[in-house]
């Protein structure tokens, strides 16, 4: 359990978009929630920390100089590639290259593809499957699914049947925001179903493990993300029938120049 002063992740995600868009109304049209919903959950965070983190005005809000420390302060998304699987890579690469200086910036598929497609970065890895980006090299280094996951007590988790892809359309589901590999193998897996239903839209993987364990829907993750949490009974896998889950994690990089030889080494290692 964790203990009673550590920060709403869910309202530290909402505080992200309060300080990107000024307002809490445009927060909640973003994280698909009320107005009030979202004032709630700033008040329980300040009360929570003992802070006062906004300034709400006739115009809008904005952080207050304790609530931009604690916006700005840093933060390592949960990412399927970036937490579940570069950690490996990288200490393999820094263990053969230990005098090697390396960068690495996390974001969301759709931001990846931009930095590498404008030389910001020498390789990328991304989740979905995306048709062969514009003016990149593509490579596939690792397979994965996506898994429907509940609380204990909800109605899902005591079902015998699998959940069809009509009933995962109708549900309002916890997902990620658009860009994200993960949310884009979810359309496309209930296009054929009348599309995605969203309860709430959240930037991290973290927040929406968070939200799940709250019982606030079910939610739709990487299986390498949700393990701990089946392997500790705080969520249960329910199972699916009649769409496809599955994604290929992928290396990109600009095709108009070679790989240099640290990125390529990466390459390799992702690729093993």
């Amino acid at each position: 359990m964790l203990p009673p002063s550590t920060p709403d992740l869910i309202a530290l995600d909402l505080l992200d978009s309060i300080a990107e868009l000024g307002s809490l109304g445009r927060a909640a049209s973003r994280h698909r929630m009320s107005q009030p919903a979202v004032s709630m959950r700033m008040s329980q965070l300040e009360r929570r920390l003992g802070l006062t983190l906004l300034e709400r005005g006739p115009t809008g809000a904005r952080l207050t100089p304790a609530g931009q420390r604690g916006q700005a302060r840093p933060r390592r998304p949960s990412l399927t590639v970036a937490e579940y699987l570069l950690p490996g890579w990288l200490a393999v690469l820094h263990r053969e290259s230990p005098e090697a200086i390396l960068a690495v910036e996390v974001t969301n598929s759709a931001q990846v593809l931009a930095r590498v497609r404008g030389y910001h970065a020498d390789v990328g890895f991304v989740e979905g499957h995306q048709a062969r980006p514009e003016q990149l090299k593509v490579r596939t280094v690792r397979t994965d699914h996506l898994i429907v996951v509940v609380e204990p007590g909800h109605p899902w988790a005591r079902r015998n049947a699998p959940v069809a892809g009509t009933e995962l359309a109708a549900a309002e589901l916890i997902v990620r925001e658009p860009g994200s590999g993960t949310r884009e193998i979810l359309e496309d897996a209930l296009a054929g179903y009348g599309g995605l239903r969203s309860h709430l839209e959240l930037g991290s993987t973290t927040a929406i493990l968070a939200a799940a364990r709250r019982g606030e829907g079910p939610a739709v993750l990487s299986a390498l993300a949700v393990t701990d949490d089946l392997d500790a009974g705080r969520l249960v896998a329910v199972p699916t029938e009649g769409i496809s889950l599955a994604r290929s994690l992928r290396a990109v990089w600009p095709a108009g120049r070679p790989l240099p030889p640290l990125a390529r080494r990466l390459l390799a290692i992702a690729s093993s």
